[in-house]
């Protein structure tokens, strides 16, 4: 078996617990993807399978290279491929669907956090600033960045402005509440990386 899949974050939302308590829910539509290929130890050097998202929208232009590739497995060109971990037996042109997981099981969340351009200290490391007082002229600035005369450079390091977001985060232990596999639907509780429309790995826990 498969132990993730390929899925698209669709957005928020909030449902009830059997509690009564409101819950907040990212809603991804996760496959349905197909094991392109199989990695073996003795040929590959370690165990994998590369899965191919399906989308409605196909590959566009796809080379001689990549048909050949996806033509062992009988699937379309697919745009998306992950190498994802399995246990047990999985076969190329194998289907993974989101019933892989259960309401209330354990995942991990692996998306690209949104690009927030170049930043100030005072957004991209929490920065306090100075004092807003008139006659101030310390409001957002970084303030010093190094001794004069020893060691007359700036430490490798140091915190200062610079592009922030836009990296590849994961987050972990967060829990299922519903796997809806008519719609391909996984309601996940709290909040994944990523803007709307990006794309996520989710792993068992």
């Amino acid at each position: 078996m498969v132990k993730g899949i390929i899925g698209k974050k669709l957005g928020m939302t909030q449902a009830f617990d059997p509690e009564g308590r409101v819950v907040p829910l990212t809603v991804i539509k996760a496959g349905p993807c197909t094991v392109i290929q199989k990695k073996t130890k003795a040929k590959d050097g370690y165990d994998a399978v590369q899965v191919g998202l399906v989308e409605e929208r196909p590959a566009r232009h796809p080379g001689k290279a990549q048909q050949g590739h996806f033509l062992k497995s009988g699937s379309p060109v697919l745009r998306l491929l992950r190498e994802l971990p399995y246990e047990g037996q999985a076969a190329e042109g194998e289907q993974v669907k989101v019933d892989i997981f259960q309401a209330g099981e354990t995942i991990h969340v692996t998306g690209t956090s949104k690009g927030k351009g170049f930043q100030g200290v005072v957004k991209r490391h929490k920065f306090a600033g100075g004092d807003e007082a008139h006659g101030s002229m310390f409001h957002r600035a970084p303030g010093s960045i190094g001794a004069s005369s020893y060691p007359s450079r700036v430490i490798k390091g140091l915190r200062m402005g610079g592009r922030m977001g836009g990296e590849r985060i994961t987050v972990r232990n967060l829990k299922v509440f519903e796997a809806d596999l008519e719609n391909n639907l996984l309601m996940v509780e709290g909040p994944v990386p990523g803007p709307n429309g990006s794309y996520v790995l989710i792993l068992k826990g």
